[in-house]
Parts: structure tokens; C-alpha cells; sequence
């Protein structure tokens, strides 16, 4: 009866010892501001709501065409922008970027900066697909969400830079359907994460 009451005695003991190291590791554990949480969820469905939004608005009047097709056309690059032709400290000087830099460039979740990058991802008459970088401010963060919108360009669109001219071999896109008066579909693409 004695190594019975000893056994039992020891299985409590260990049971013990395991709960408590459990209850250990757990209080242990560290919870950072990017630790995934229903608020971080939330925060990201509001910036995804935002820039849809922002794209949404900006298509409907013009400054999202504007902002495609505000190309240099002697320089080969965005208008406006660095020696790489990408915007880097915020959006193009234009309304499309006015909006970017009045939306994300004010904005801190948390005591974080609201970053975003834009591309333009346009077809090759090959049908496969490539992106122009309009804006960067960095590589996304694993919570980084992603809105888009299509914009239609056809042959003879003026380009909206200061120089002028239209679409053509100097722009970035090329035109995708040669025998028609499309020219191309470009899908403008922001990702917006929290730094």
C-alpha cells in the first residue's frame, strides 16, 4: 500500500510540475505591437477600407488616370520623380498623390507611420504581365493589405506631364492591342502597412 500511495504521490507531483510549467510558458509568452490580435485585424481592414476607398474616389474624377499617365516622356520616368523614376518620400505631384500624402502621410496606428507603395501593372502584347513602380517607401511588413483598380488607356491618350505628348513607345506600357483603339488595361495597385 505504501509504493502505491508513493506512485500516486509522485504522479500528482509531476502533474504539477507540468501545469505549472505550462501556466509558466504562457505568461511568459511576448505580445508585440505587430503580434497578430482582433485590433490588428481591425486596423488593417480600416487601412484596406481607406485605400480602396482612396482608389475609388480618385478614379471616379480623373486624378488616377491623371496620376498613370503623368509620365516624362523624354526622361522615361514618372514625372517628378528621382533619378529612378519612383516617387520615394510620398505620391507623385499631382492630385492623385495629393490624395495619397493627405490620407497615409498624416496618419500613425498605434504610434507607427502608415507606409505604401503604388505600381502600375500593365499587359505585354505577349498577354503576361509587368508592374512600373510609381511610389515606393519600402518593402511591406506581413500585415501589409492591397487595393486595386483598372483603368482603361486607349491610342492617342495625352500624357498629363508637364512635357506633354501621348502614349507611345517612350511610355511604359506598351500598347497591348496594336489593332484596336485600346491601348491598354493597367491595374493601379497600392499596399499600405503600418512601419
Amino acid at each position: 500500500m505504501d509504493r502505491a500511495q508513493a506512485h500516486t504521490l509522485e504522479a500528482f507531483t509531476a502533474a504539477l510540475l507540468i501545469v505549472s510549467a505550462i501556466i509558466f510558458s504562457l505568461q511568459a509568452t511576448a505580445v508585440t505591437p505587430l503580434t497578430a490580435s482582433t485590433s490588428n485585424q481591425h486596423i488593417e481592414n480600416q487601412e484596406e477600407a481607406t485605400a480602396d476607398g482612396l482608389l475609388s474616389v480618385t478614379a471616379d474624377d480623373g486624378r488616377l488616370r491623371e496620376a498613370v499617365l503623368y509620365w516624362n516622356d523624354t526622361g522615361r520616368k514618372f514625372a517628378g520623380s528621382n533619378d529612378d523614376g519612383i516617387h520615394a518620400n510620398g505620391g507623385p505631384p499631382n492630385g492623385f498623390g495629393r490624395t495619397l500624402n493627405e490620407t497615409f502621410g498624416n496618419i500613425t496606428s498605434g504610434g507607427s507611420r502608415i507606409a505604401y507603395d503604388v505600381f502600375v501593372v500593365y499587359r505585354m502584347p505577349t498577354n503576361e504581365t509587368r508592374r512600373k513602380t510609381m511610389v515606393y517607401m519600402g518593402a511591406p511588413s506581413d500585415n501589409a493589405v492591397v487595393a486595386t483598380r483598372t483603368i482603361p488607356l486607349f491610342d492617342g491618350d495625352e500624357l498629363t506631364s508637364p512635357g506633354g505628348g501621348t502614349v507611345g513607345e517612350s511610355f511604359y506600357a506598351p500598347d497591348a492591342a496594336p489593332n484596336a483603339a485600346l491601348y491598354n488595361v493597367v491595374e493601379v495597385r497600392i499596399v499600405v502597412w503600418r512601419m
